[in-house]
C-alpha cells in the first residue's frame, strides 16, 4: 500500500468512526428525551458536559443559546482525572421545557451532550438480641441456631471467626446515617484527614469538615438529620452492625468502616447529587489510599445518565464496587430498565430481594441477563432512629435491604482476603451463590448470596 494509498484509507476510517459515535449519540439522546414522559426530573435544570478544551466565552455562548445560567460545577475537578470537560449544572428560563433546553444546547459544538437531572428514590418500604430471639433470619443459615435456610450464612462465617476488619471501608450512598446509634458508632468512618471543627478544607477535597462523610442534598457536613434519615440507618445496620455486643442486631460484617454519604433528601435525590456522592468516594480511594472496597446504593428511579454511567465507570477503574438495588416494581429488568442497577460495569452487582422462604419477593424486580443474584429483603431487622436521639430497631422490606447483605459479604470476604481486587471479589460473591429455585431464569446466577464458605 503506497503512503497516499493509506492516508486515503485512514480519513475513511476516521470518518465513518466519527459517523458512528454520532449516531451512537443520536440514539442516546432520543432515549433520554423519551423517559422524560414518564421518569421524574427537576423541570427547571439540565446536566451539562462540555467538550475538553471548551473555553468560557463558547460555554457561555452554548448557555445563551437557551438563555440558560450556570447554576455550579458537578464534579470538583479535583476529583475527576478522565481527561473530560466541565459537568455544570445548568438552570432553564421559564417557560423553556427540558428537552427544547437539551435539543438546543446539543447542538452547540462546545457541548458534548446535555441530559435532565433526574430525581432518585430508595428502594424500601415500611448474644445480640434480634439475633438470638430468631427475627435476623437474613444471617442465619441451615444448620445455625437460629436456622434458616435460605439466609445469608453469614453465621457460619462469624462461627469461624470471620467477622470482618476496622480496615476495609465501604460508603453508604443514601440517606443520612444516625452515626452515634448504639450498635453502629464504633464502625462509623473517621476522616483522619481532617480536623474536626477547625472551619479549613484540611484534606484537600473541597469540603470543610467531612470528618464523617458528607451530604450532597443539604451540601454541609452534617450526615445525619433526624428521624427521617432511618433509610440509611437500616442499611448501614445490615452492612456493619457490631456484633457480638449484646445489643441489637449484627451486620453482616462486624468490624468495617462505613462512610455516610447523603445524597437523598426528603423529596429523593438529583442526579448530580449522586454523581457528587460516588466522585466523592472515588477520590478517597485513589488520592488518600482509602481501602475503600464497595458503595451500598438502595435506591433508583429516573431514566438513562451518561453522566452518570461515567461516575461509575470512574469507581470501577479505582477498583471499587457498586452493589445496587434491582428494584420494587415486580418487574423485569432485562425488558424494563432499571437504573442504576442496569448501567452495565464490571463494578455493578444488581440485587433482588427474597423471603425467608426462600421465594423471590413479590416486589422484587429480577432479570436473567442485568440481576446478578438475590439476598434476604423481607423482614429484615436493622438499625432505626429513636425519638430524642436514641437508637432504636425496625423490620422493613424492599431490595433496599437485600442490596445491604451484599454490601456486608463484600467487605467480609476483603476482611479475609486482604489482596483480592474488585473483580475478585465480585466473583467469590457470584460463584459462591446457592441455586435457589425461584431465582432460576430470574437471575444472572439462578442463586441467592451465600458466605458460609468465606
Amino acid at each position: 500500500m503506497t503512503p497516499s494509498s493509506a492516508s486515503r484509507l485512514i480519513r475513511v476510517l476516521l470518518a465513518l468512526f466519527a459517523s458512528h459515535v454520532a449516531a451512537f449519540a443520536q440514539g442516546k439522546s432520543a432515549l433520554v428525551l423519551a423517559q422524560l414522559a414518564t421518569a421524574p426530573h427537576v423541570t427547571n435544570e439540565v446536566l451539562v458536559q462540555f467538550r475538553a478544551g471548551a473555553t468560557p466565552a463558547q460555554k457561555s455562548a452554548a448557555l445563551a443559546r437557551i438563555s440558560g445560567t450556570r447554576d455550579s460545577n458537578v464534579v470538583n475537578s479535583a476529583w475527576r482525572r478522565d481527561g473530560l470537560g466541565d459537568l455544570d449544572l445548568v438552570r432553564l428560563p421559564p417557560g423553556l421545557s427540558v428537552a427544547a433546553g437539551i435539543l438546543g444546547l446539543q447542538s452547540d459544538s462546545a457541548v458534548s451532550f446535555a441530559e435532565p437531572n433526574w430525581i432518585y428514590q430508595h428502594f424500601a418500604t415500611s448474644n445480640d438480641t434480634y439475633y438470638t430471639n430468631g427475627s435476623l433470619w437474613g444471617a442465619y443459615g441451615p444448620n445455625t441456631t437460629p436456622g434458616n435456610a435460605f439466609g445469608s450464612g453469614a453465621a457460619v462465617a462469624w462461627a469461624g471467626n470471620k467477622t470482618g476488619s476496622s480496615t476495609v471501608v465501604v460508603g453508604i450512598i443514601d440517606e443520612g446515617v444516625q452515626i452515634n446509634h448504639s450498635d453502629l458508632a464504633a464502625n462509623i468512618w473517621k476522616n483522619t484527614a481532617e480536623i474536626a471543627g477547625n472551619g479549613r478544607d484540611d484534606d484537600g477535597n473541597g469540603l470543610v469538615d467531612d470528618v464523617n462523610g458528607w451530604d450532597f442534598a443539604g451540601n454541609n457536613n452534617s450526615v445525619y438529620d433526624g428521624t427521617a434519615d432511618d433509610h440509611g440507618t437500616h442499611v448501614a445496620g445490615t452492612i456493619g452492625a457490631v456484633g457480638g455486643n449484646s445489643v441489637g442486631v449484627a451486620g453482616v460484617c462486624w468490624n468495617v468502616k462505613m462512610i455516610p454519604v447523603k445524597f437523598l433528601g426528603a423529596t429523593g435525590g438529583t442526579t448530580a447529587n449522586a454523581i457528587k456522592a460516588v466522585d466523592y468516594l472515588t477520590d478517597l480511594k485513589t488520592r488518600h489510599n482509602l481501602n475503600l472496597v464497595a458503595s451500598n446504593n438502595s435506591w433508583g428511579g429516573g431514566g438513562f445518565s451518561q453522566l452518570l454511567f461515567d461516575a461509575i465507570g470512574r469507581a470501577n477503574t479505582a477498583g471499587i464496587l457498586f452493589v445496587a438495588a434491582a428494584g420494587n416494581a415486580s418487574s423485569n429488568n432485562d425488558l424494563v430498565v432499571n437504573y442504576p442497577s442496569n448501567y452495565n460495569h464490571p463494578n455493578v452487582i444488581a440485587v433482588a430481594a427474597i423471603t425467608s422462604s426462600g421465594a423471590l419477593a413479590s416486589y422484587s424486580n429480577y432479570g436473567a441477563t442485568q440481576v446478578d443474584l438475590g439476598a434476604p429483603g423481607s423482614g429484615i431487622w436493622s438499625t432505626v432512629p429513636g425519638r430524642k436521639n436514641a437508637s432504636s430497631y425496625a423490620s422493613y422490606n424492599g431490595t433496599s435491604m437485600a442490596t445491604p447483605h451484599v454490601t456486608g459479604a463484600c467487605a467480609l470476604y476483603k476482611s479475609i482476603n486482604p489482596t483480592a481486587d474488585a473483580a475478585s471479589i465480585k466473583a467469590a460473591i457470584l460463584n459462591s451463590a446457592s441455586p435457589t429455585n425461584s431465582l432460576i431464569g430470574k437471575t444472572v446466577t439462578g442463586g441467592r448470596l451465600n458466605v458460609s464458605g468465606f
